[in-house]
């Protein structure tokens, strides 16, 4: 078929879609360990709804100076089970820009207990974290972090209790 003049148009291949699943079954490369996001968990009071809510706010540890980016993410939350798939950087449109990391803050309502959280990367690795949440107490611990067994599975993220950022309603 010549492309001058075609006589039926070609067929394009869709693109493969990311998700959830595919990504934990995905094996990562082999390479060497470094650490590329770092994790914050926080309590958070939305004003505009009137919410207390938990918020995971997912950063790079490099800075960006030309460009604001923020991380592009898919989660979801299976009983006690959160899963927070990694699919890369995008540009915001800002005409101010600042030096600061890609940021992206990810909000539940209804954390209580003891839950496992996954950071997944696109490439099939897997962080995880055992953490439990207090509202009423107004603490979160961070139990223990773990990978998960996994063929070339290495650290990537680290977690912290971000208390500085706790907000909570005026009373």
């Amino acid at each position: 078929m010549s492309l001058r003049n075609p006589k039926e148009v070609p067929k394009i291949s869709k693109a493969r879609e990311k998700t959830i699943d595919k990504l934990k079954k995905a094996i990562p490369k082999k390479k060497k360990e470094e650490i590329e996001f770092n994790c914050k968990f926080f309590f958070h009071y939305d004003k505009k709804e009137k919410k207390q809510k938990c918020r995971i706010l997912l950063e790079t540890i490099k800075l960006f100076t030309s460009l604001n980016y923020s991380i592009s993410v898919q989660s979801r939350k299976i009983k006690n089970e959160i899963d927070i798939s990694i699919f890369g950087l995008s540009a915001r449109n800002d005409y101010l820009t600042e030096v600061k990391p890609a940021s992206e803050a990810i909000d539940f309502e209804d954390l209580y207990g003891e839950h496992i959280v996954n950071i997944i990367k696109s490439d099939g690795s897997i962080n995880s974290v055992r953490i439990e949440f207090n509202l009423y107490k107004k603490q979160i611990n961070l139990i223990d972090e773990f990978l998960p067994p996994k063929k070339n599975n290495g650290k990537f993220c680290s977690f912290e209790i971000a208390e500085s950022l706790f907000s909570f309603p005026m009373e």
